[in-house]
C-alpha cells in the first residue's frame, strides 16, 4: 500500500470558512473524506499546522518512509528557506500545491520559496489539486 502524506500549512484549518471565492466552501476534513474514498488502496495522512517548525518536523519523520508528500504550505510558500532545506533533505518526492491560482492573485504571491526543491507544482484547481498530486504519485 503506497503511502501519501498530506500536509497543510497556515490558515489552511479554516477551509470552508477563510475567503470561500478564493479558496471555497468546503473544509479540509470533509474533502479528506472524499480523496480516502476514493482512493482506498491508498494510505493517506494528514497534518495541518500554523507554525513553521511542525511542517519541519514532520516533513523530516516522514520523508524517509513515505512514497510522496503532498505540501500545501500556505503564505510560508513565499518566505521560507527553512521547508526548502526540508525538503531537499529527504528522500520522499514532494509536490507544492495551491488551491488558487497564485500568479492570478497579489504580485507577493508569485514567488515560491518551495518549487525548486519540490518535485512538481500544481496550483489553481481548488482542492482538486490534491488529488491531482495524488494522481501524479500514482504514476
Amino acid at each position: 500500500m503506497k503511502k501519501i502524506q498530506i500536509i497543510n500549512g497556515p490558515n489552511l484549518n479554516l477551509l470552508g470558512k477563510r475567503e470561500p471565492s478564493v479558496y471555497g466552501s468546503c473544509s479540509f476534513d470533509m474533502y479528506l473524506v472524499e480523496l480516502k474514498a476514493e482512493y482506498p488502496l491508498l494510505q493517506i495522512d494528514y497534518f495541518q499546522s500554523n507554525i513553521e517548525g511542525e511542517l519541519i518536523d514532520v516533513i523530516q519523520t516522514v520523508g524517509f518512509d513515505y512514497d510522496g508528500i503532498i505540501l500545501n504550505a500556505g503564505a510560508y510558500t513565499h518566505t521560507s528557506i527553512a521547508l526548502h532545506d526540508a525538503i531537499r533533505s529527504i528522500q520522499t518526492p514532494v509536490i507544492e500545491v495551491h488551491i488558487s491560482n497564485v500568479h492570478a492573485r497579489e504580485s507577493f504571491r508569485h514567488t515560491s520559496m518551495l518549487s525548486a526543491a519540490c518535485k512538481g507544482v500544481i496550483l489553481g484547481f481548488g482542492l482538486d489539486s490534491y488529488r491531482l498530486a495524488i494522481e501524479a504519485f500514482i504514476k
